[in-house]
């Protein structure tokens, strides 16, 4: 069985066992978490929502958090001495699939 499920502005297909990068969640190491926003659960039978299934849930486990690669931002004028760099880090969260409730 699996399930696609809308997450951070982002839809993932998952099954039971599927580690999963997100966007940072907020809970602890260890904690229990449930995606509702489920729009498709598949296997035997599909079932797509408009646009949720209803009664459909996903519930997973926070692996661990952490940070993502750093990206560079550069800004130069030429010939004014203008120079800028920023960096970036996305702060993400690690889940492991548990349950699909479908």
């Amino acid at each position: 069985m699996y399930a696609v499920i809308a997450a951070s502005g982002r839809q993932y297909r998952i099954s039971e066992g599927d580690m999963v990068i997100l966007d940072r969640q907020s809970g602890d190491v260890g904690d229990q978490i449930a995606f509702d926003r489920v729009l498709l659960v598949g296997g035997d039978n599909i079932r797509v929502g408009r646009p949720n299934v209803d009664g459909a849930s996903v519930k997973a486990e926070i692996v661990e958090h952490s940070r993502g690669k750093k990206v560079l931002h550069f800004k130069m004028r030429r010939r004014h001495r203008y120079r800028r760099l920023r960096g970036f880090r996305r702060s993400l969260t690690t889940v492991r699939i548990t349950d699909i409730q479908a």
